[in-house]
C-alpha cells in the first residue's frame, strides 16, 4: 500500500462520496445518520492512513518522497509526492476533517448532499499538497472552489447566496491571472513538472512595456500573476473582503474549513511556487509584501474591534494572523519560514476551534450577536473555560502554539526590516484586545439575560471534538519541535535554493549589462 499511499489517502474521500451518492436514498432520519456514519468513517480512516505518511516520512530528506508518477492526459503526468513543507498540510487537513464531520451531526437539511460536497472538498484539498504537476496542481485548486461555494450557497445563513457568489468570483478571478502564468512557463520551460519548474531559471532580464520599467522582466510579472490567485486566497489586504462574508454566512463546518484549510493553500502557494520559481521577481516585491503585510495584521485587527457579530470577530482576526504567515515567507529566511508554516499549522487547530466555540452556542440560542450573551461562565463552565483556552490561543499567549509561530516570524522579519517588524508587533497587542474584549461580553459578568437561563453546557460529543485541538495547541505550544524538525531541512533547502537562483540571475543581468 505505501507505494500508492498519496493517491490511496487522497481518494478514500471522494470513493466515499461515490457510495453515498450511488447507494443512500431516502431523507428520514435513519438514512441521514448512515449518511453521517459513513463520513466519519472515510475522513478517519482518511486520517488513519495518513500516519503511514507521517511515520514513514524521512525529514532529513530534502526532496519529494512518496513520488507517483504515470502518464494521465495528452501527454501530461499524474504526479504527487510530498516534502517537509508539504507534509504537515497533509496532515493538517486529515486531521481537521473528521472534526469537521463530527461537529456537524445537528445538520438535518440535504444530509446526503452535505456529506458529499466536505468528503469531495477533502480529496481535493489533499491533492494541492501532493500535486507535483502544474496542471494537476491547478485542477485541484481550482476544483476545490466548487464543494465549498455550495456549501456556504446552499447551507448558509439568511445572506448565503452574495457570500458564496462573492467568495467563487474573488478567488477564481485572481486564479485565471495564475493560469496565464502557467502556460506562459509551460511555453519557455518545456514542462509542467513542478520538482523541475523549481530549477528553471526563467528569464529576469528588465523590460519596458507601456512605458512601465519591469525590474525582474519575466520573473516579475509572473509573480504577480501567480501573487493575484494566492493573495486571494490567504487572504491578503485589500483583496479580503469576501472572507468575513463567507466566514458569517458559512455553516459552522464550512467555516472550520475554511479558516483552518484552504486559506493555508495561498500560503503553501507562495512557498512551492513563488519563492523557488521566481526568486529576483520575488525579491523586487518583497517590500511591498511585507508592507501590505504589516497593514494588514493592523487594520484588520481594528476593524475586528468594531465587530458585533463573533464569527466576523474571528474572520478579521484570521486575516491579521494570515499577514504574520506572508510576513515569514518573505523574510525568506530560516526563522521566517519555520514561523510562518507553524503558523499556518497552529493557526489551523486555534481559527477552526474558534469558530467551533461559535458553532456551539449558536446552536443553542441562533443568534452570533455578541450583545445576545453574557455571563456564560454561571451556565456553561466547561464551554467558559475551553473558549478561554483559544482565545489565550489566538492571542498568542506563551506555552500554546500561537505564540510560537508569531515570536518565529517576528524574529525573521526583524532580520529584514525593523520597521515592519515594529509595526507588525503592535498587532500583537490589539489581538489581545480584540479577542478579551469578545471573551469578556459573551463569558464573563452576571447571567442576567432571560434567554441564556436554560442554556446547557456542552455535551460529550462536543467536548471529544475540541479534546484534539486542545491537545495539539498545548503540545506544539511547549514542544515545536515536533513541527520544525519535519520542515526545518526542506525551508533550508527552499532558502539555499532561493538565495543561489538570484545570485545567478543578478550574476547574468550584470554580464548583459556590461555586453550592452
Amino acid at each position: 500500500m505505501l507505494d500508492n499511499v498519496l493517491s490511496f489517502t487522497t481518494f478514500i474521500p471522494a470513493v466515499a462520496a461515490i457510495i453515498l451518492a450511488l447507494f443512500l436514498r431516502g431523507e428520514d432520519a435513519a438514512a441521514q445518520r448512515n449518511a453521517k456514519w459513513v463520513a466519519l468513517a472515510a475522513t478517519t480512516l482518511t486520517f488513519l492512513v495518513s500516519l503511514f505518511i507521517l511515520f514513514d516520512f524521512d525529514p532529513s530528506n530534502t526532496g519529494f518522497q512518496f513520488v507517483e508518477e504515470r502518464d494521465w492526459l495528452l501527454g501530461l503526468k499524474y504526479k504527487m509526492g510530498v516534502d517537509g513543507i508539504s507534509v504537515l498540510f497533509v496532515m493538517l487537513t486529515t486531521f481537521i476533517m473528521p472534526l469537521t464531520i463530527a461537529a456537524s451531526w445537528n445538520v438535518t437539511d440535504r444530509v446526503k448532499e452535505y456529506m458529499i460536497a466536505f468528503l469531495i472538498l477533502e480529496t481535493l484539498m489533499l491533492g494541492v499538497f501532493m500535486a507535483l504537476d502544474l496542471v494537476l496542481f491547478y485542477l485541484f485548486f481550482e476544483a476545490g472552489l466548487i464543494p465549498m461555494f455550495l456549501i456556504i450557497g446552499i447551507w448558509g445563513g439568511k445572506e448565503r447566496i452574495y457570500a458564496s457568489f462573492k467568495f467563487f468570483l474573488y478567488t477564481f478571478l485572481g486564479s485565471v491571472l495564475m493560469l496565464v502564468a502557467m502556460v506562459a512557463m509551460f511555453a519557455e520551460a518545456g514542462t509542467t513538472d513542478i520538482p523541475a519548474l523549481m530549477t528553471h531559471q526563467f528569464g529576469s532580464e528588465s523590460f519596458s512595456i507601456l512605458g512601465i520599467h519591469v525590474v525582474g522582466g519575466m520573473q516579475t510579472l509572473m509573480f504577480i500573476a501567480f501573487f493575484a490567485s494566492f493573495a486571494v486566497k490567504m487572504p491578503m489586504w485589500p483583496v479580503h473582503t469576501w472572507l468575513p462574508d463567507a466566514h458569517v454566512q458559512a455553516p459552522t463546518a464550512g467555516s472550520v474549513v475554511l479558516a483552518a484549510i484552504l486559506l493555508k493553500m495561498g500560503g503553501y502557494g507562495f512557498l512551492r511556487f513563488s519563492l523557488p520559481m521566481f526568486p529576483v521577481g520575488s525579491e523586487v516585491m518583497t517590500p511591498l509584501v511585507l508592507w501590505m503585510s504589516a497593514i494588514a495584521i493592523v487594520y484588520t485587527s481594528l476593524v475586528a474591534l468594531a465587530q458585533e457579530d463573533m464569527k466576523k470577530l474571528i474572520a478579521y482576526s484570521s486575516v491579521a494572523h494570515m499577514g504574520y504567515v506572508t510576513m515569514g515567507i518573505f523574510a525568506a529566511n530560516q526563522q521566517g519560514i519555520d514561523g510562518a508554516i507553524f503558523q499556518m499549522l497552529s493557526h489551523g487547530f486555534i481559527s477552526g476551534a474558534l469558530f467551533l466555540c461559535v458553532g456551539v452556542i449558536y446552536d443553542r440560542m441562533h443568534t452570533r450577536d455578541i450583545d445576545a450573551y453574557g455571563g456564560l461562565v454561571n451556565r456553561m463552565p466547561a464551554y467558559a473555560l475551553i473558549f478561554m483556552l483559544f482565545t489565550m490561543a489566538n492571542v498568542g499567549l506563551p506555552g500554546t502554539s500561537g505564540f510560537v509561530g508569531e515570536f518565529l516570524t517576528l524574529v525573521g522579519i526583524f532580520q529584514v526590516n525593523t520597521w515592519v517588524a515594529a509595526v507588525a508587533t503592535s498587532g500583537v497587542i490589539l489581538s489581545a484586545a480584540y479577542a478579551l474584549w469578545l471573551y469578556r461580553r459573551v463569558v464573563m459578568g452576571d447571567l442576567i439575560k432571560e434567554s441564556l437561563r436554560s442554556i446547557t453546557d456542552m455535551s460529550g460529543r462536543e467536548r471529544a471534538i475540541f479534546a484534539p485541538l486542545i491537545v495539539m495547541t498545548l503540545l506544539l505550544g511547549v514542544y515545536p519541535a515536533l513541527v520544525t524538525d519535519i520542515i526545518g531541512p526542506s525551508v533550508e533547502a527552499l532558502i539555499t535554493n532561493y538565495d543561489t537562483a538570484r545570485a545567478e540571475a543578478h550574476a547574468i543581468s550584470q554580464v548583459a549589462e556590461t555586453s550592452h
